[in-house]
């Protein structure tokens, strides 16, 4: 059976939540990664951040819609979705566009496991865990790898 240690990337690049949003734009491109974990100073997973994260806090902002009601005017989206638009948009570091509720896996997860997390909750990127440290990484192409270099 495959397992996440098998499949992982073990050096992780990780990033710092105070990291400003054009650095981490840079990293990717210079490790040719597609996100990272976010650590605290002392190197605990407080989120995680992709391209698809710069992506989002770089696309349109959204108008809401009003409509008018005898004399009062009446949002048709809450004001919590409006002001986490401007707080997408606005972003100034990666703590401002990650993720901060990150989904993790064990060494021993296996790849079965992995594909339907990734697949069922839409995510890039899997931290792999050891108790509190990080020792590695799932991307999506480490998937597509393991499948096709799978034993039939």
């Amino acid at each position: 059976m495959i397992t996440a240690k098998d499949i992982m990337t073990e050096k992780v690049i990780t990033v710092r939540p105070e990291t400003p949003i054009d650095e981490f734009a840079r990293i990717l491109i210079e490790y040719r990664i597609s996100g990272a974990p976010v650590v605290d100073k002392d190197g605990n997973l407080v989120g995680i951040v992709t391209e698809n994260d710069l992506i989002n806090q770089n696309k349109r902002l959204h108008i809401p819609t009003v409509i008018r009601l005898f004399d009062a005017f009446i949002m048709l989206e809450s004001p919590r979705k409006i002001k986490d638009e401007i707080k997408r948009i606005t972003a100034a570091t990666v703590w401002d566009i990650c993720t901060k509720e990150v989904v993790t896996v064990s060494e021993d997860t296996s790849l079965q496991e992995i594909a339907t997390i990734m697949s069922e909750k839409n995510i890039h990127l899997l931290p792999v865990m050891r108790d509190k440290s990080i020792v590695g990484i799932i991307g999506k192409a480490d998937i597509i790898k393991a499948m096709a270099y799978r034993p039939q």
